[in-house]
């Protein structure tokens, strides 16, 4: 572990079982849930635990490293008395570490004068601020229809093969607040070597001006590591906010491979399995990660959460976006139609949505126009989808002149708004004046969701013809 202050006391050999990445040890005394454990071979090797269960003088301990060469007769264990604490700090910015905090980019451990719980601890409702401005992703669906608000969580709900990876690292990449103190803590669990390769490549500007920690835990290495990241990012990003006074935004992608390791680690305790075999209390460990981020009252800091998640076969019933969804403010939707248009990035803006961004537009947030703007023109595409319908029962030659201009909207959002470069960082006033430019599509009378001095303002008057 980088930096680990963890004293350990009396070291037990009383190994009874190693099964999986957890070891069992026996004859154990004062020992308590969530403690820290060093774990030292019989070559000399040392690895670190966190203990997951104790009953009597039994203690059930997770091997962060995985128990691969270990064996009962030449392993010692220590019990540090107190829970697994990192430092924290402006240390982590500009390091690129594994999915433990040990440097993977070469450099010395990462070191801090201030010493943070990794468990973390949740905010006190009552000090809780209300989020209420943006953080802007350079992305113009993202900033114009599902804004993204200083504190909320709002996660990516993706499948295999579109481009989450992708997105989550533009975002990461691109994204400001307004010029206020700001840093990205980026959480990639479960990821291939070139996917890891791509993140750190996509990142190296970020991470150059020092305003990145990566952490970055790959599909080879231990499952339980994979449950120790997020949290390990989330202790990064509380003292980066709330005691440097910085806007973070943490990106962890994927909560899938994340809840599977869960799911790995629950049968290898032999507990009682749920919904698709998935622990029962998979809902309230998601929330432990979910709601450390906030805004709390009298500091200027926010921690924000994008958490990217892939649904298996595109179901978004499945249990983990199901219970994202019961937990977090929103969801932005990847779409496989969408993107097999070559469009990209693929959001679907009818499945996605973000309820805090009300909050977070408008007059000296965003723009004035802003929210009108982005509710005429979800409204002007489900219009498009049902006339899109029509047309395919009846024929397009059938449809009325202002039927064939919400399918022109329909084409102009996906081509001239919608479709961004993957390295295109778009301000939100080119995307706002891009809405208006899809939106100038329909003819005045159809905008009836924009004050009249905004449509004098932004359509043009060739199409102010009432119908």
């Amino acid at each position: 572990m980088s930096g680990t202050d963890n004293a350990v006391g009396v070291e037990y050999t009383g190994v009874r079982e190693l099964r999986g990445p957890l070891v069992v040890v026996e004859g154990v005394r004062g020992v308590g849930w969530d403690e820290f454990a060093a774990i030292v071979l019989d070559s000399g090797e040392r690895r670190h635990g966190l203990v997951l269960e104790v009953d009597r003088d039994l203690a059930v301990v997770q091997v962060l490293e995985d128990t691969a060469g270990m064996d009962r007769a030449g392993t010692r264990i220590a019990f540090a008395g107190t829970p697994l604490r990192v430092p924290v700090g402006t240390g982590w910015l500009g390091r690129v570490c594994n999915g433990r905090g040990e440097p993977a980019d070469g450099g010395p451990p990462v070191l801090g004068d201030v010493y943070a719980p990794v468990g973390g601890a949740p905010i006190n409702p009552v000090r809780r601020e209300p989020p209420n401005e943006p953080v802007l992703t350079g992305v113009g669906v993202v900033d114009v229809l599902t804004t993204l608000v200083r504190g909320q969580k709002l996660p990516v709900f993706s499948a295999a093969g579109l481009p989450h990876l992708e997105l989550a690292v533009q975002i990461a990449a691109q994204a400001t607040c307004g010029g206020e103190p700001f840093a990205v803590v980026f959480a990639g669990m479960g990821l291939t070597h070139a996917d890891a390769a791509f993140v750190q490549d996509g990142l190296a500007a970020r991470s150059a001006a020092r305003e990145l920690a990566l952490l970055v835990n790959t599909a080879d290495d231990p499952v339980i590591e994979r449950l120790l990241t997020p949290r390990l990012a989330l202790t990064i990003a509380e003292q980066l906010a709330f005691a440097e006074g910085r806007h973070v935004l943490v990106v962890m992608t994927d909560m899938t491979a994340y809840a599977e390791a869960l799911r790995e680690v629950s049968a290898a305790r032999g507990e009682i399995p749920a919904r698709r075999a998935y622990p029962g209390y998979l809902y309230s460990d998601l929330a432990s990660l979910y709601e450390r981020c906030g805004r709390i009252r009298g500091r200027p800091g926010s921690v924000t959460v994008l958490p990217v998640l892939t649904m298996p076969a595109g179901d978004i019933t499945h249990p983990v976006p199901d219970l994202t969804g019961y937990i977090t403010e929103g969801q932005i939707v990847l779409s496989a139609e969408v993107h097999a248009s070559g469009t990209y990035p693929p959001v679907d803006p009818l499945a996605s949505l973000s309820r805090l961004m009300r909050n977070g537009t408008g007059p000296e947030r965003t723009r004035a126009d802003h929210p009108s703007v982005a509710a005429q023109l979800i409204a002007a595409l489900a219009c498009s989808r049902q006339v899109r319908e029509l047309a395919d029962l009846i024929g397009q030659p059938a449809l009325s002149p202002t039927d064939l201009r919400f399918l022109d909207l329909e084409d102009g959002f996906r081509h001239r708004f919608l479709a961004q470069g993957p390295d295109e960082n778009r301000s939100l006033d080119e995307s706002l004046d891009l809405a208006w430019e899809v939106l100038s599509t329909l003819p005045a009378g159809q905008l009836g969701m924009i004050p009249a001095e905004l449509i004098d303002a932004h359509v043009p008057p060739r199409h102010k013809e009432p119908t």
